[in-house]
């Protein structure tokens, strides 16, 4: 996909994960979250020579596996079947953590429920009466690898941003994320700053007027 600051068209779910894969380092270890994050894994190229990493116990992820290549022993901590590549290794689930909170993760992906302007993030609950509470690996992620970044729709179902100034939401982790790819716009957070790289099918303008936060164009 061309690096352009503008589209006319909104980002599909497949656009998005070819951006985060295109900005994911050389060479870095990386975990892809539940949900959007794990889709990823197919826009990675083997020439990158990025490393997978699910913290249900496994280096070496391969895309999603599909048809014949499905092995239901072989899943990633989303329960979706994946593929391996050449000089995987398995490991322990405690072994896998000590990974993520040791600070060896280069990047991980993670979805969100909010995200504010600081960098805090709310993705486990969305505190309501009833809901069932999923925080897995994230808080483990999103303190212990070097760089958070987010995939997520931009507005929930009845249009309100997810990009707040501060979170209603219960805590993830406190200033950890530094970037976000939406549908509409791609975010970095630097110095409680919310900086705009590239908008789609939306202008800069209606952006800021649905989001409560000072945008600035990176």
């Amino acid at each position: 996909m061309a690096d352009v600051r503008t589209t006319e068209e909104k980002l599909t779910r497949d656009e998005m994960a070819q951006l985060v894969a295109r900005d994911i380092p050389a060479g870095a270890f990386v975990n892809l979250g539940i949900g959007q994050p794990t889709n990823v894994s197919n826009f990675l190229t083997a020439d990158q020579g990025v490393t997978l990493h699910t913290e249900n116990g496994m280096l070496g992820m391969g895309p999603v596996a599909t048809g014949e290549d499905i092995d239901e022993d072989l899943i990633n901590a989303g329960k979706i079947p994946v593929t391996e590549l050449p000089g995987a290794a398995y490991f322990h689930h405690a072994d896998s953590f000590a990974m993520m909170r040791g600070g060896h993760l280069d990047v991980c992906v993670l979805g969100a429920f909010q995200i504010s302007q600081a960098g805090d993030l709310a993705n486990w609950h969305t505190g309501a009466e009833g809901a069932i509470p999923a925080v897995g690996g994230a808080m483990d992620l999103a303190i212990g690898a070097k760089e958070t970044w987010v995939m997520m729709s931009l507005f929930t179902k009845t249009g309100e941003s997810k990009l707040v100034e501060t979170l209603s939401y219960p805590v993830t982790g406190l200033g950890c994320v530094s970037r976000i790819y939406t549908e509409v716009a791609i975010f970095e957070l630097r110095d409680a700053k919310v900086l705009v790289r590239s908008v789609h099918g939306i202008s800069f303008d209606q952006l800021q007027a649905k989001v409560p936060v000072e945008l600035t164009w990176a």
